[in-house]
């Protein structure tokens, strides 16, 4: 395929660290991924999702270039979302298509391998003090809820609200599917709504009501437990008001 040549006076980067950098040049996004595979998964999941995604323009691994969403993201962790109630609700009727699409021929997290993730980060959260271990050991407990049987449904797997585009009370595009798997379907909900539970309501009238929110919350404590770390050693900050570790105090 004859490689697009965007014509713009700059290049901004949107993020950058040692696993993956995205740039954006003009209205394409280059996607740099020290694992190509990743690429790849995105590249078949948004040709198998059944809801707007941006435009794949070429991919050479370990490069994949794709068009620019329209519209502006669903919000940001830590800020109050600038969508409106409608939005969320058309967030979650879209989610509720894309579970609802047939399985990914790839298969999903290994449960095992999240329940060993968790205690490992649980650990490092304690002896690194980055975290009172009351507040630690209360939030794994909640945690363990996640660890049940459910039906997978395609999933998004990193459904964060920067991800989801839309355009008034429409989506127009949702991004970012190099962790699309055969999944937990509480797992996107609770990453579409973490540090913003006051949607939460609204992106289940979209999305139907037959959901253990219980679930949802231990994915709240689960998933700023198991990114604590990473996001402390990539240059972020989980303890940004109403970011991860705000999250885990919320439980207690």
């Amino acid at each position: 395929m004859d490689l697009v040549q965007p014509v713009a006076d700059q290049v901004e980067v949107i993020v950058a660290h040692s696993e993956r950098a995205t740039l954006r040049v003009g209205d394409v996004f280059l996607k740099v991924d020290a694992h190509p595979t990743r690429t790849g998964v995105e590249v078949q999941a948004m040709a198998l999702a059944p809801i707007p995604t941006p435009p794949v323009l070429w991919r050479k691994p370990p490069v994949l270039a794709i068009g620019v969403a329209t519209g502006t993201a669903l919000g940001r962790l830590g800020e109050p979302s600038p969508a409106s109630p409608a939005a969320w609700t058309a967030t979650g009727a879209a989610i509720r298509t894309l579970h609802e699409a047939p399985l990914p021929p790839w298969p999903g997290p290994d449960v095992d391998g999240i329940a060993a993730d968790l205690k490992r980060e649980c650990e490092w959260l304690i002896s690194s003090g980055a975290l009172p271990a009351e507040l630690v050991k209360r939030n794994r407990e909640i945690a363990r809820a996640v660890f049940r049987p459910y039906p997978p449904v395609f999933a998004h797997g990193d459904l964060q609200i920067t991800h989801v585009f839309v355009v008034g009370d429409e989506v127009t595009g949702v991004i970012d599917w190099s962790e699309a798997s055969r999944g937990d379907p509480l797992h996107d909900l609770a990453t579409l709504t973490l540090g913003h539970e006051e949607h939460l309501d609204d992106v289940l009238a979209g999305y139907g009501t037959d959901v253990d929110v219980e679930v949802i919350r231990a994915w709240w404590s689960a998933r700023s437990l198991l990114a604590a770390r990473w996001l402390i050693e990539h240059g972020f900050d989980p303890d940004s008001p109403g970011c991860e570790f705000d999250v885990l105090r919320a439980r207690m």
